[in-house]
C-alpha cells in the first residue's frame, strides 16, 4: 500500500509543472500585443483617424513635452486634433523597444519619430496599461528631441 502512495503523492507535483506557464513567454507575447497596439496607434493618426487615436487613449492619460502637460482623455485628444487635419500626418512613429512588467499590467513602449520627410527628429516614451484582459491603453507619452 505504501509503495502505490509515494507515487500518487508526486503525481499532482508533476503534474503541474506541465500546467504552469512560463513566465518569460508570456512576458514576450504581451510585448508583442503592446508593439501591435503601439503601431495601431500610429497608424491612427497616419490614416487620419481622430476617433481610433481617441480609443487607444486611457481616461487617466497623460501627455508631456511641447510645452504644457496634457491631462485626462478629452485635453490630449483635443490637443491632438490639429495633427489630424489636411491629408498627410505632420509625423509618424514606430516602436524600436516593448518591455512589460512580469506582472503583465504595464509596458513601456520607445522608439523613433519622423518628420514628413522620413528624417528621425524625436523619440517617443509610452507606458501602457492593461486596462481589461486584452484592452492596453496609454496613460503616460512624451517625445524628447533626437540626439545622435
Amino acid at each position: 500500500m505504501r509503495k502505490l502512495l509515494l507515487p500518487a503523492l508526486f503525481l499532482p507535483v508533476f503534474a503541474l509543472g506541465t500546467v504552469v506557464a512560463d513566465p518569460a513567454s508570456d512576458v514576450a507575447t504581451l510585448a508583442s500585443d503592446v508593439e501591435a497596439v503601439e503601431l495601431a496607434f500610429a497608424a491612427s493618426l497616419a490614416e487620419r483617424d481622430l476617433e481610433r487615436f481617441e480609443s487607444f487613449l486611457s481616461e487617466e492619460a497623460v501627455f508631456l513635452g511641447g510645452g504644457d502637460t496634457l491631462r485626462g482623455k478629452a485635453a490630449v485628444a483635443e490637443a491632438w486634433a490639429g495633427f489630424f487635419e489636411g491629408a498627410e500626418a505632420p509625423f509618424s512613429w514606430r516602436p524600436e523597444t516593448v518591455e512589460i512588467l512580469d506582472s503583465g499590467q504595464l509596458a513601456l513602449s520607445t522608439g523613433p519619430v519622423f518628420d514628413p520627410a522620413g528624417n528621425r527628429v524625436m523619440t517617443f516614451t509610452s507606458i501602457w496599461r492593461q486596462e481589461e484582459p486584452g484592452v492596453w491603453r496609454i496613460v503616460f507619452d512624451r517625445g524628447n528631441k533626437y540626439c545622435e
